[in-house]
């Protein structure tokens, strides 16, 4: 009865302290994580954590996290170097690319992680920001690209990572701070405040605003902090992903809204040319990025469908 996936769930649950957390980590969905350790518990006869806010280990629990923190290292190394076997001593690189101007915040931190296990990759980051990152892949510029929506483009294969909300900030008092949402009506009579970025990468402005004939004054910012100074100066209004804000809303520079009433939610994926993307240094970076994602960002989820308003 015993897996190697029961000991990664028992491993991911003590770390995340929850059943939701902790599914959400794994891609699955809360009542299939709940089974599977229900499951596992009722075939030992014992119980692996005490239900409470966090969860805790019993002994029994305790025991299976030891032998998870043992034995899950060793099966990730040996199969790193099977691959390094496979790959025949033939040169890895990856030089990447991004299309959003937040990328970065979570990027470096996935590229630090990466580096410990395949230090012999060389990695770089094309410079500059790149409204059109797919052609760096076909002029040979870039061998991993970060951008925010899957195309039709033949020989480029397509992994998701993860997908966010885009929420509306306000100062503090704003009058629209008293709303439940903001919808596209709610921004015709402000300065919206983004990065210069063309409109089609701007997911309110593309699927919010101008569908309902809105265009309101803009004012462009190169920086995250920039656009949340500006905003919380009352210089206007901004929208960005919930996770790029969230220590500002903490400390109370600025306050975010939904966009919308069901929200405005985008997503984040990698794309590499095909040959590229079955290496095995290049899928475990991907596998990387969408790890540290889900255990450092706040408010992300699994991406499976993206439904545009």
């Amino acid at each position: 009865m015993l897996a190697l996936k029961h000991l990664r769930l028992i491993e991911v649950l003590n770390e995340a302290g929850s059943l939701t957390r902790a599914a959400t980590r794994l891609f699955l969905t809360q009542s299939a994580l709940s089974h599977q350790l229900v499951a596992l518990e009722a075939h030992y006869g014992l119980t692996l954590f005490v239900r409470a806010r966090p969860l805790r280990l019993t002994p029994a629990g305790e025991y299976l996290l030891g032998l998870a923190q043992e034995i899950l290292p060793r099966i990730e190394t040996a199969k790193r170097d099977l691959a390094r076997l496979a790959e025949d001593n033939q040169p890895a690189k990856l030089r990447i690319a991004v299309e959003c101007h937040t990328c970065y915040d979570w990027l470096m931190p996935a590229m630090d992680a990466y580096r410990v296990h395949w230090p012999e990759v060389e990695m770089d980051l094309v410079g500059g920001f790149h409204t059109d990152p797919l052609a760096l892949l076909a002029e040979d510029k870039a061998d991993l690209v970060i951008l925010s929506e899957m195309q039709n483009q033949k020989d480029v294969v397509f992994n998701p990572l993860f997908r966010y909300e885009m929420q509306a900030l306000m100062a503090a008092g704003h009058p629209l701070a008293d709303k439940s949402y903001l919808s596209a009506k709610d921004f015709s009579q402000d300065t919206l405040i983004t990065y210069p970025a063309p409109d089609r990468l701007l997911d309110l402005v593309r699927r919010v605003l101008k569908p309902s004939g809105v265009n309101p004054e803009r004012r462009f910012a190169e920086l995250t902090i920039a656009i949340v100074q500006l905003v919380a100066s009352r210089k206007g209004l901004a929208a960005l992903p919930a996770w790029a804000v969230q220590s500002y809303l903490e400390r109370g520079y600025v306050v975010a809204r939904p966009i919308t009433k069901q929200g405005l939610w985008s997503g984040l994926y990698t794309a590499a040319r095909s040959d590229d993307a079955q290496r095995a240094f290049h899928k475990d970076f991907v596998a990387t990025l969408q790890e540290q994602a889900f255990m450092t960002l706040p408010s992300i989820e699994p991406l499976v469908e993206i439904e545009h308003d």
